[in-house]
């Protein structure tokens, strides 16, 4: 329980009515879940507006309304609280009823197309091994120390976030590496955090079908950086163009990564293959086990993220070196008794796909084929369907398109859409299996000694989405189950 004017405290309220001495049990918005004496912020969401909900929360026994509007007619006892903006008010409410958490907490935040998971992981990891306790928000888990919890959406709801970094507070954690998504920043779902940090990976062509345009995709990441405080550092990827572009408008202190430009962190590879990358890292050899060029822009953002956060530079290089990647992230399957390579990796969207295709060509030694299982997710941004069969046409030699979490959609359209990015001449290397299973399977029957089968878009995904049902499924268990199919057949 939480007295009203506490949970009040430094919030911009236009109006209020009734007494804010009252105490309350829980913060909420969503209706369904509401129970007697719980605050109700009534959230304009994308599909769902909550103050249509406010009547049957009164029901309920909402002790607090928070929303935009004025909500009519109240019940005795009942306070009402009027913000400009209930998606930000939820975040600042949440923070304040969890006692502002997130100060106590060097938190990070990682923003980026692709490479989220991997360095936010990673940098868990590194302060882990140096001995520190720490909490993790990311795609794949989250984390209180050892303590692992399931994980359904890259960035939570605020009161979520609010709730773990208090536990993560009790748990005596002293850092905090989270994932921010593109739509998690523009449903302020981050509102009320205290960063120490800010990183900027990359941007690419993803989630036009929620943002609409790419600028608007741009200016959403770009909000993450824009309220960082003076005392936050931000830390961005100068390699990418809309890297600058993260700090025209911050307030925090600035910082720049690159393989390629002048930058405060630099690194150049060396060499690389299927043992790692050998980089030189801010001036020493530096040998890690991540494969792939495209690691080398994660390994030199953990680096620089760990030395602004004030760790030992020699300390950080070397526990970096014994870091395994994040699972799902180009993860090798062998079998004992067939000589090929699967990989799976989340890659889902053109550039990452290209990014991975790229690197396994320059792994191969000799005439290895590249077969290529992949496939788009339903409900999401149709315009990179097309895309995606082109980058996998162009980069492998064969194609197995296949569905991914069709969720809603028909997974025949889907990839009827993916094939009309395919060239004609490209068209005789390319199968359509529907299902992710079987197309797994023959990826693997038709793979010769030597050959490297990717199965691209699900990472480390443990379900397949369909019609609003996630059934069990796992790449990676897939992969070498069919692979030892292979060998008994």
């Amino acid at each position: 329980m939480k007295r009203l004017s506490d949970i009040l405290d430094r919030i911009a309220i236009l109006r209020s009515e009734g007494d804010t001495s009252i105490s309350v049990r829980r913060i909420g918005f969503d209706s369904r879940q509401v129970e007697p004496g719980d605050l109700f912020v009534a959230v304009r969401g994308v599909q769902v507006d909550g103050h249509r909900f406010i009547a049957e929360v009164l029901q309920k026994g909402a002790s607090v309304i928070v929303a935009e509007d004025a909500p009519g007619t109240l019940p005795q006892g009942v306070c009402w609280i009027q913000v400009a903006d209930s998606a930000e008010a939820l975040g600042q409410f949440a923070a304040n009823f969890y006692g502002r958490p997130s100060e106590n907490l060097q938190v990070v935040a990682v923003t980026g197309t692709n490479g989220k998971t991997t360095t936010a992981t990673l940098l868990f990891d590194l302060v882990r091994e140096l001995g520190f306790q720490a909490g993790l928000l990311s795609t794949i888990e989250n984390r209180i120390g050892d303590r692992v919890l399931p994980s359904r959406l890259t960035t939570p709801d605020p009161v979520y976030i609010q709730e773990q970094m208090a536990e993560m507070v009790e748990a005596g954690c002293t850092y905090v590496f989270m994932e921010a998504s593109s739509h998690a920043i523009h449903q302020k779902r981050i509102a009320g955090l205290h960063f120490a940090g800010a990183v900027f990976t990359n941007i690419t062509h993803d989630h036009l079908d929620y943002h609409g345009t790419f600028k608007n995709y741009i200016d959403a990441k770009k909000m993450l950086f824009d309220g960082l405080p003076r005392t936050a550092f931000a830390l961005v990827n100068t390699d990418d163009p809309r890297g600058p572009v993260m700090l025209q408008n911050t307030a925090a202190k600035t910082y720049t990564y690159s393989l390629k430009k002048l930058a405060d962190y630099k690194a150049r590879i060396i060499d690389y293959n299927l043992l790692g990358l050998h980089l030189e890292l801010d001036g020493t050899d530096f040998y890690g086990r991540l494969i792939g060029a495209f690691n080398a822009y994660n390994y030199l953002a953990v680096y620089a993220t760990a030395r602004l956060l004030g760790l030992d530079k020699m300390e950080v290089l070397t526990v970096l070196s014994r870091l395994t990647p994040a699972p799902g992230r180009f993860e090798t399957v062998v079998h004992a008794n067939r000589p090929v390579v699967g990989i799976v990796d989340y890659a889902h969207t053109p550039d990452a796909l290209e990014k991975v295709l790229q690197t396994i060509d320059n792994l191969r030694k000799g005439g290895e084929r590249i077969i290529t299982v992949v496939g788009c997710g339903g409900d999401r941004d149709k315009a990179k369907r097309p895309i995606m069969a082109q980058v996998a046409c162009s980069g492998s030699n064969q194609v197995i398109l296949t569905a991914d979490n069709p969720r809603s959609e028909d997974p025949a359209q889907i990839l009827a859409e993916m094939l009309e990015g395919v060239r004609i001449s490209d068209r005789a290397k390319v199968l359509t299996i529907l299902s992710r299973r079987e197309a797994i399977r023959t990826a693997c029957a038709i793979a010769h000694s030597g050959d490297i089968v990717l199965a691209a878009g699900k990472g480390h995904e443990k379900y397949q989405e369909i019609k609003g049902v996630r059934h069990p499924f796992d790449d990676v268990a897939e992969l070498r189950a069919a692979l030892a199919e292979t060998v008994t057949n």
